[in-house]
């Protein structure tokens, strides 16, 4: 049985919860107060005890885009991966340049300057990769929406962020949400602002 280390608020946990939803994986949860991280979690993952952690079997694994690329690996249907090399390799891009969101978004979050205009570079740019194709990584969902999803729902749901000014990336969250994953990811965030 696989364990994951989760936190409801982290956006990198609700990757993993996403992947593992999308995959019918079962798995037990222990949930980690980021307030008060023990120490055990420290232990688990030095040096800060980051969430999430995917534990199977006593072995374990920590950072969401290398879980999420393991569970796909491991628990290959269905593949949330295009087939195809080259799609394969542009989901993969597409993942690794998550910092163009994930820069801007904290630093909105702690108030800098310029932040809500980075933002708004990074939607419009995000917008871009789905103009001519229903998901990021091309024709069907995948590991490069579930990158970005948790970030933008949070963005809209949490932090009232005008998300909605992007039109293309709104259609695009809107095709996600239509998933259980996605939904129940929804219901966590509505969950946290109660």
């Amino acid at each position: 049985m696989l364990t994951l280390y989760d936190a409801p608020r982290c956006p990198f946990c609700a990757r993993v919860r996403i992947v593992l939803a999308e995959k019918g994986i079962p798995y037990e949860t222990i949930t980690v107060d980021l307030a008060d991280r023990p120490r055990w979690i420290v232990e688990l993952n030095p040096p800060d005890g980051r969430v999430p952690v995917l534990d199977e079997g006593g072995w374990i694994l920590p950072e969401s885009a290398l879980i999420d690329e393991y569970l796909e690996e491991r628990f290959p249907e269905p593949p949330l991966l295009p087939l195809d090399p080259a799609e394969r390799a542009w989901a993969r891009l597409v993942i690794f340049r998550f910092d163009d969101l994930r820069k801007p978004y904290y630093a909105f979050r702690r108030g800098e300057d310029r932040a809500v205009e980075e933002l708004h570079d990074a939607l419009a740019r995000l917008g871009g990769l789905v103009e001519h194709a229903p998901f990021l990584g091309g024709g069907s969902f995948g590991l490069a929406d579930i990158a970005y999803l948790p970030w933008l729902l949070r963005l809209r749901d949490q932090l009232g962020f005008p998300v909605g000014d992007h039109e293309r990336v709104m259609r695009w969250v809107d095709r996600c949400a239509e998933r259980p994953s996605v939904k129940a990811e929804i219901e966590t965030i509505a969950g946290l602002a109660a």
